[in-house]
């Protein structure tokens, strides 16, 4: 069961529900589910329909897609006790499709249709000035979204921005700290900047630390404070197998030959169009989720 000092929630990051229904057993708790293209693609069942040498229409991708999304929020959703509300502590991420053509109106129309789907959504759209735009549109239709290939401080500042008004829970931000540790970067100093950031606001926005890799990414989130953690299935086993420790008061997190971060005094206040957010993993993330959704498509 949830260990009681836990404070941070725990999310699961995958496209498969029989990984959800395994992860709920082995911990005895689920407090949601991160979806994506890519792992949609992972699908035992589209991996089995491609070996065969088949792909989807775009209609029964998104059928696909809806199906699956549906299975794991029951899952979740059963396990609160609640099948019709809406809990924080339940949430589904719901990834749209997007290249780098693809408009604010074409985002909010896809958000709007999977929002739909289930009780628990959170949409997930780019860390892009079109997903920003799209994501202001939503939260101010009365929808809950989470801002995804996060890389920067600057890109985080802009979450706030376009999101102000929204309730807390309603807003998550990703950022991906496994990909900037790639580049040689930590990645965890992304993540203690946007949380000493956001301490000055309102607390509109929740820090969900993604592109988690291993158990130190982990248990260093958990010691940074992250309101969200969402892990793949690997990662949450070894916690689950070593009877889930958190951090204590001689936990150090010590990574080799990765540069640090700086922290950056950004004013929450300043229209966030002003902000640069523009990087190169963030197109190059967006381009990996469009291939691997084109490539289930026939």
């Amino acid at each position: 069961m949830r260990p009681s000092s836990l404070k941070t929630r725990i999310f699961l990051d995958s496209g498969d529900p029989q990984e959800t229904k395994t992860v709920m057993a082995l911990l005895g708790f689920l407090d949601g589910q991160t979806t994506n293209p890519t792992l949609i693609a992972k699908h035992p069942d589209a991996r089995e329909r491609l070996a065969r040498g088949e792909k989807f229409t775009k209609e029964e991708i998104i059928e696909f897609y809806r199906k699956v999304v549906k299975e794991i929020s029951s899952l979740i959703l059963e396990q609160s006790g609640k099948t019709n509300l809406f809990i924080p502590a339940g949430s589904v991420s719901v990834e749209v499709y997007a290249d780098k053509g693809t408009s604010k109106e074409e985002m909010t129309a896809q958000g709007k249709e999977m929002f739909s789907w289930i009780p628990n959504a959170h949409i997930k759209y780019p860390t892009t000035r079109q997903g920003l735009e799209a994501a202001g549109q939503s939260v101010s239709a009365g929808m809950r979204v989470n801002m995804t290939l996060c890389f920067t401080q600057e890109q985080a500042a802009a979450v706030y921005g376009a999101t102000k008004g929204a309730a807390k829970g309603d807003v998550f931000v990703s950022p991906f700290v496994g990909r900037l540790d790639d580049r040689g970067v930590n990645g965890m100093d992304l993540i203690s900047n946007i949380i000493r950031m956001y301490n000055k606001g309102d607390g509109h926005v929740e820090v969900l630390a993604a592109s988690v890799r291993n158990a130190a990414h982990f248990m260093q989130a958990i010691a940074l404070g992250s309101d969200i953690i969402t892990a793949p299935f690997g990662v949450l086993k070894e916690w689950a197998e070593k009877g889930m420790p958190l951090p204590g008061e001689n936990f150090s997190y010590e990574p080799e030959n990765l540069s640090s971060i700086p922290y950056k005094d950004i004013d929450l206040g300043k229209d966030w169009r002003e902000l640069d957010i523009a990087h190169e993993l963030t197109d190059k993330g967006i381009e990996r989720f469009a291939s691997d959704w084109n490539e289930l498509i026939s």
